[in-house]
């Protein structure tokens, strides 16, 4: 395979959205349930006939035994920027709890998440899907504070890690480190960029599009990489971790606004993702370093991750 053909398969991960979700709410009344979907109009743009598909990727069931679909209607929100389903469904017998099945990941985007909200009698319950995580039982009690820290922690931890984009942003800050001790700076100032950003946003009245945080991701991964290549003994790199961690924040603040999670449990996981993660990989690379020395594997790989930024960035832009 020649080395354009290894580029572009690099770049292809980029079809995905760094900030791909969607919700929904459902409401159960005895045998009979209703359930909205909203989802993005450019998610929509990745599922075959959505009138049709999106519906077929949710499983609603009870005492073991599916939930019928009785109607359902899909049509797009151009004012909302949304794509909305609705649908009814029947139970065999009254609902106690509802066991729920998503996988509208197969339909979107590999890291796509979906955010459920029931209702029973008034009593409320929810669940987060994606492709680790496609199902759940909602049984319609107030969780623990133990089970909220939990859930809300471990939401943190995957999304950290949801995409090949944050992946390859922290594949870049450990090849822009030259020390061990550089690593922890940049490794410190990246997580508080991260999280200034998710806390100090909602406090003001921006509200960024999920395409400009995309894009501005895309640009991140490419800045590290020129750094690495152009600028090699620049120095205050760990200013620019702090920076650029802000732009990352931003995505935090879209899952946090969209979920109502807590700031505190869901920014705990992401930075302990994170930090596993850098710790992973910074033994990886030096291991890499040592046995393909002669090939220089920092400047080849950060020349992989400027042309992916690149390629990345100029696909958001096209929407």
């Amino acid at each position: 395979m020649t080395g354009w053909r290894w580029i572009f398969l690099l770049a292809g991960p980029a079809w995905g959205h760094v900030v791909s979700m969607s919700s929904g709410d459902v409401t159960v009344e005895g045998a009979r349930a209703h359930y909205e979907l909203r989802m993005p109009l450019y998610e929509v743009a990745h599922a075959p006939a959505p009138e049709r598909s999106l519906l077929e990727h949710i499983r609603f069931s009870s005492g073991g035994r599916d939930a019928t679909l009785v109607t359902s209607s899909c049509a797009a929100d151009p004012a909302r920027d949304l794509y909305v389903c609705t649908a009814e469904y029947r139970f065999a017998a009254p609902v106690e709890r509802l066991d729920v099945e998503c996988t509208y990941y197969a339909v979107t985007v590999p890291n796509h998440v979906h955010l459920l909200r029931a209702e029973l009698a008034g009593k409320r319950d929810q669940g987060l899907f994606d492709l680790s995580f496609p199902r759940a039982t909602l049984r319609f009690r107030p969780p623990t504070p133990a089970e909220v820290a939990a859930a809300q922690a471990g939401a943190g931890f995957m999304r950290a890690l949801g995409g090949a984009a944050q992946v390859l942003f922290l594949v870049a800050l450990v090849l822009a480190a030259r020390t061990r001790r550089e690593l922890l700076a940049l490794t410190g100032m990246f997580l508080a960029g991260q999280m200034a950003s998710a806390l100090i946003v909602p406090h003001t009245l921006w509200q960024p599009a999920p395409r400009f945080v995309e894009a501005a991701a895309a640009l991140t991964v490419s800045y590290l990489a020129v750094e690495i290549l152009l600028l090699p003994h620049a120095g205050a790199r760990w200013l620019v971790a702090g920076v650029l961690g802000a732009f990352h924040g931003l995505y935090f603040h879209l899952f946090l606004t969209a979920t109502g999670y807590r700031p505190a449990w869901v920014l705990a996981g992401a930075a302990l993702a994170e930090l596993a993660a850098v710790a992973i990989l910074s033994l990886l690379v030096s291991r890499l370093a040592r046995l393909a020395r002669a090939l220089r594997p920092v400047q080849v790989s950060a020349c992989a991750l400027l042309v992916f930024g690149m390629v990345w960035f100029w696909m958001r832009l096209r929407g």
